[in-house]
C-alpha cells in the first residue's frame, strides 16, 4: 500500500497471542476464534471511526502468529493491518535451532534469516501476505547466545529489505541501548529502529541518550497500568516533544484482543484501560491539555510511522 494512505497507525499492538501448543492440546476456556475475530473486527471499526487508520501487528513466531485468522478480521475490517516477522524469545530458541544453521550438527545457512526474508520478501506461511516490520526482544536475561542470534539474523534481514525493526526492550534494565549498540554494529541504519515500551520508565536521561542515538522510542503501553504508569508516559512525552524530540516518537498501548498470557477476564478486572482505543478517548486529551501541539501529536501518530515503515530507499534498490 502507498505510505501515504497509513494515516494515524498504532505501531506496536496485537490482534491475538496465542501459544499453538497449549491452543491445541489443552484450550483456554476463553478462546473461541469465531468470537474473537468478530470482537477484533467490532474493536478496528470503531478505532476506525476515532479515526485511526492503521495498526501494527507485532505477533511473531514465539507468541503465536497466525496470519490466516488476523487475515479474517482484515477482510472485514476498514482499519489497516500490518503483520511483523522476527522471533519473541528473551533466552532460548526452541530446539531446532539447536541443529540448524552454520557449524551446527545439520549445517546450511542460518534459517532465521531465510524465515524473516521469505515473510517480507515473499509472503507469510504462502498466504502471500507480506511483512512490513521485524520484531526482536531483549529483556532480564541479556544478550544471551540465542538472542543475539535472532538481533543478527534481523540485521541482515533489515538492510536487505529496508523494514523498520521494532523492538521489546526493558527500559528499566536499559536494554534498549544494548539493541542500539549490537544493531548498529551491525550495520543497521538506527533511523529505521523503534526501541520499544520505552516510554515505561521516567529516565529522561536514557529517553534522551536513545534518541539522540537517531532511534525512535515507544511509548507504546498506554492504559496497561500492572507494567507502565500513564502519568510517567504523558508525562515523558510532554517534556520530550517540548524539547523538539516529536519526531522520534510513536504511540501505542501493546494490547490485544485476546491473549493467552493476559486472557480477557483478567485484564477487565487489573488493567481495564488497556484497550486499543485508550490513547484516542484519554490520552491524547490529556497531551493536547498539557500543551502538545497538534502538529507534534501528527508527528508522533501519523507522520513518524509512515517515514518507519516506508522502506529505505538504499535497500529498495
Amino acid at each position: 500500500m502507498p505510505a501515504a494512505d497509513l494515516g494515524w497507525t498504532l505501531t506496536h499492538e496485537h490482534l491475538f497471542v496465542l501459544s499453538p501448543e497449549l491452543d491445541r492440546d489443552h484450550p483456554h476456556p476463553e478462546w473461541d476464534p469465531d468470537a474473537a475475530v468478530d470482537r477484533a473486527v467490532a474493536g478496528l471499526e470503531e478505532l476506525y471511526d476515532l479515526g485511526v487508520r492503521t495498526v501494527v501487528d507485532l505477533t511473531v513466531p514465539g507468541l503465536g502468529r497466525d496470519v490466516t485468522l488476523v487475515g479474517r478480521v482484515a477482510a472485514r475490517a476498514r482499519v489497516n493491518l500490518l503483520a511483523a516477522t522476527g522471533w519473541y524469545t528473551d533466552a532460548v530458541l526452541p530446539p531446532y535451532f539447536r541443529t540448524h544453521g552454520p557449524g551446527r550438527l545439520i549445517g546450511g545457512p542460518e534459517p532465521l534469516v531465510e524465515m524473516f526474508l521469505r515473510d517480507l520478501e515473499e509472503g507469510v506461511a504462502g498466504t502471500g501476505v507480506r511483512a512490513a516490520v521485524i520484531k526482536v526482544v531483549t529483556d532480564e536475561p541479556g544478550l544471551t547466545p540465542d538472542v543475539s542470534r535472532v538481533l543478527a539474523a534481523a540485521a541482515v534481514a533489515q538492510q536487505r529489505t529496508g523494514v523498520p525493526v521494532v523492538t521489546h526492550s526493558n527500559p528499566h534494565l536499559r536494554t534498549g541501548l544494548d539493541q542500539l549498540r549490537v544493531l548498529g554494529d551491525a550495520g543497521v541504519d538506527l533511523r529505521r529502529v523503534v526501541v520499544g515500551h520505552s516510554g515505561d520508565t521516567p529516565d529522561r536521561g536514557y529517553l534522551r541518550a536513545l534518541l539522540d542515538h537517531g532511534a525512535t522510542i515507544g511509548v507504546d503501553r498506554l492504559g496497561m497500568a500492572h507494567v507502565a504508569d500513564d502519568d510517567v508516559m504523558v508525562d515523558s512525552v510532554v517534556t520530550l516533544a517540548a524539547e523538539g524530540y516529536a519526531d522520534r516518537i510513536v504511540l501505542s498501548h501493546d494490547a490485544a484482543y485476546f491473549s493467552r498470557v493476559t486472557p480477557p477476564s483478567w485484564r477487565r478486572e487489573h488493567a481495564p484501560h488497556w484497550r486499543h482505543d485508550h490513547l484516542a478517548r484519554c490520552v491524547l486529551p490529556r497531551l493536547r491539555a498539557a500543551g502538545v501541539s497538534a502538529d507534534d501529536l501528527d508527528r508522533m501518530t501519523t507522520h513518524n510511522a509512515r517515514r518507519l515503515l516506508t522502506p529505505s530507499v538504499e535497500a529498495a534498490a
